[in-house]
């Protein structure tokens, strides 16, 4: 009886092991993370309304999307139940990673709370450099005396409902809108001038389908749910012929 035990705990550690293995998967697929700013932050992108500055606290950052060389980055409440804002964003190499989550900001007057620049998940050598409207952008450009990335295109800053979908029209803006940048000069030059774009390889990691963002659950052609499925039925089927072994003994 002893070892029909030890063999049916054995298995239900397999199966709990393929569970966890699904869920950091998930977190690798959407690059979730969760931060904690300690002063008030604002950020570009769609908001919802009365959040373009996010007050100092818990956040968790995901990609919702990433199918191409720009990507869609959203930020919830700690509890991710909420989406306070859906950035576009551009892959931007470093030369070292870290094992750390940097977050980076522009450099703003006194008073005002600091601006968002980029988001470096960890031992990645690239990170998300956030897109700016095109005012909001030339005023960074000026006070950092750096250029700073924006778009010309006409997109919603505020919305009432949280987006949610990639399918939304927003997102489908974001993705296509063009993308330069704004030197502190008021001198609007191109993206490739400012940013330097990852490696070929990385670019293809960067655009396989990443998870819901909503709800975390990956997308069927990357699911784990097959293996989980594999050690469930294989931790039912060894107990039996054990079970019937031990009967015989007895």
């Amino acid at each position: 009886m002893n070892r029909l035990r030890v063999l049916t705990t054995v298995s239900c550690i397999a199966l709990l092991g393929a569970m966890a293995t699904q869920s950091a998967r998930a977190d690798a697929w959407n690059k979730k993370t969760v931060v904690t700013f300690g002063s008030p932050v604002e950020i570009p992108g769609v908001h919802l309304a009365g959040w373009g500055v996010l007050p100092a606290g818990t956040y968790v950052f995901k990609v919702m999307d990433s199918l191409s060389d720009r990507h869609i980055v959203q930020i919830f409440n700690k509890d991710e139940t909420t989406i306070y804002a859906t950035i576009l964003a551009i892959p931007n190499y470093r030369l070292k990673a870290t094992d750390k989550t940097v977050i980076t900001f522009r450099e703003r007057p006194a008073g005002e709370p600091e601006a968002l620049r980029a988001w470096f998940y960890p031992g990645r050598n690239w990170g998300e450099e956030f897109v700016y409207p095109k005012a909001k952008a030339v005023a960074l450009a000026k006070a950092s005396n750096a250029p700073v990335l924006f778009t010309p295109a006409e997109i919603p800053v505020e919305v009432a409902e949280p987006i949610k979908s990639v399918d939304e029209p927003i997102v489908v803006g974001l993705k296509r809108a063009p993308i330069m940048a704004i030197q502190p000069t008021g001198e609007e030059v191109q993206l490739a001038e400012v940013v330097t774009a990852p490696p070929a390889e990385e670019l293809q990691i960067a655009r396989a389908p990443v998870s819901n963002a909503a709800d975390g659950t990956l997308p069927a052609t990357a699911s784990e749910l097959p293996l989980t499925v594999f050690f469930a039925l294989l931790a039912m089927a060894s107990a039996f012929p054990v079970r019937a072994a031990m009967k015989r003994l007895q």
